[in-house]
């Protein structure tokens, strides 16, 4: 994947806004910090969501002090990062089969389930001999409300977007192709 200046730009952008909303923490490191990451993912796509959702998670943890220890954050930011991905592919196949609005509700759905109980699961290996099974199972509805919260909103900002910024982002994504 070719990124241009435009695009690196805007995801740095985003990438700062994952910052500011790392400061806007709920419990421990479930923060806003994700919001920008779903909203690149829907404007630029898959990879630059989780680039912004990596990033981001990991300013969050920084942030913290790594509570959780850095292999265990980076094992999360992964899971954030696929995420995206996960996202992404539901809004584009669900797009593709209804429409937008559609398409925006059950990838909201999805992130918050994918943000939540699996990525959870996913990392369960790592958590367990620190959270034990209750502790990570009790961070599971907070976890999915919040990235759900998160998801949400950027699902919002999306479609209050104006065509015109939609289409300059498309532009510079379909003119790397």
């Amino acid at each position: 994947m070719k990124i241009t200046t435009r695009q690196l730009v805007f995801m740095a952008l985003l990438i700062a806004l994952s910052f500011v909303g790392a400061q806007l923490k709920v419990f421990g490191t479930i923060a806003f910090d994700s919001l920008p990451a779903f909203l690149g993912t829907l404007l630029m796509g898959p990879v630059a969501g989780a680039i912004i959702a990596i990033i981001g998670h990991l300013l969050t943890a920084l942030t913290s002090g790594f509570p959780m220890t850095i292999p265990v954050h980076l094992a999360i930011a992964l899971g954030m990062g696929l995420t995206m991905v996960a996202t992404w592919y539901t809004y584009a196949f669900i797009k593709k089969a209804a429409n937008e609005i559609v398409a925006l509700i059950v990838a909201v759905i999805i992130a918050a389930i994918c943000n939540g109980p699996i990525l959870l699961l996913l990392c369960s290996p790592l958590l367990i001999p620190m959270l034990t099974w209750p502790g990570v199972i009790a961070m599971m509805i907070p976890l999915a409300m919040v990235g759900g919260l998160n998801a949400l909103i950027a699902a919002i900002v999306f479609k209050a977007l104006p065509a015109s910024v939609k289409n300059q982002v498309a532009a510079a994504i379909a003119t790397q192709a």
